[in-house]
């Protein structure tokens, strides 16, 4: 099993595939929202994404 993405406030919005994912490797655009629950999953590919810390501002 694939460990999670950590992500920072810095990293939202969330969306999967993330920008520096190579291209070959890209399914349509998500934005997911993380900060309700901390983590969350893409519908697409399975990969998690965990919240470190807080997000702050407008996210």
């Amino acid at each position: 099993m694939t460990p999670p993405v950590e992500l920072t406030a810095a990293d939202l919005p969330l969306c999967c595939p993330m920008p520096k994912t190579p291209l070959w490797n890209q399914h349509p655009r998500v934005f997911l929202d993380v900060v309700q629950t901390g983590e969350t999953m893409c519908p697409y590919c399975g990969t998690r994404y965990v919240l470190k810390g807080e997000a702050k501002g407008g996210h």
